[in-house]
């Protein structure tokens, strides 16, 4: 049982939780509370290393309490939490993909995982300046789906099938795309193709370079300026998983 506020592992838990560069380096991240164990073991993930609240009953290596709870980033503590090694697909990935531009916030790209677990995503690829899915505020907000949707490092001209990029009050609206001239579905085939929809941040959105890459560029038709991008993030999956169904 871990008793010393000293031990080197809790150190290197807390650089984890608190350092993006020494989780790159490490290539290991960390996951906090019981659910969140769960999401991992149900999707396949074996913990490198996996620790529990003494007296707790759960599996794993035990620390007294109170040092536990000290080396966890939630408020109130936790009685588990395990490392893992973190997972990159080697491309963006179709038919369904996701792609985030300058989304810093870790609690957006956390959310955006979880729509896209919802909507049946086959990939999130993310971006120059988009926060790392692996922090803790992101694996947290992702409810789990860090754990079972692919995540990728790509380029625009990397991404699969055709591009539709989200611009407030630009193009045509997203509902009526598939109207407008390009078609995302074989209409012999009856099969769907490959299509990756482009967000940007809340304020400065999809750079003017990144939207003239796009096949097509739509708009979420609102009352008000903007959505948040986890909330933007929703809505177009919803309608292209919805579009892009099997006949």
């Amino acid at each position: 049982m871990i008793t010393s506020s000293h031990n080197q592992k809790l150190k290197e838990i807390r650089k984890l939780r608190q350092r993006r560069r020494w989780r790159e380096r490490a290539g290991q991240f960390v996951a906090e509370g019981e659910d969140l164990l769960i999401s991992a073991d149900a999707s396949g993930w074996i913990a490198i290393e996996r620790y529990v609240a003494a007296g707790s009953g759960l599996e794993g290596v035990e620390v007294e309490p109170a040092l536990l709870a000290s080396a966890s980033g939630l408020s109130s503590g936790t009685r588990a939490l395990a490392v893992y090694e973190e997972r990159w697909a080697p491309a963006a990935a179709g038919p369904l993909c996701l792609y985030l531009h300058g989304v810093h916030d870790p609690g957006n790209v956390g959310a955006v995982l979880r729509s896209a677990q919802a909507f049946g995503a086959s990939c999130v690829a993310l971006g120059p300046g988009t926060a790392d899915p692996y922090s803790p505020k992101a694996v947290r907000a992702s409810m789990g789906a860090v754990f079972a949707v692919p995540l990728a490092r790509a380029g625009v001209d990397q991404l699969p099938g055709a591009k539709i990029a989200l611009v407030p009050r630009a193009g045509v609206p997203l509902n009526e795309v598939w109207r407008s001239g390009h078609v995302y579905v074989n209409q012999i085939a009856k099969e769907p193709r490959e299509a990756t929809v482009m967000i940007g941040a809340e304020r400065d959105g999809l750079p003017d370079e990144v939207v003239a890459q796009a096949d097509r560029v739509a708009h979420i038709p609102i009352a008000t300026d903007s959505l948040n991008a986890a909330m933007a993030a929703t809505i177009a999956l919803y309608e292209l998983s919805r579009r892009m169904a099997p006949a």
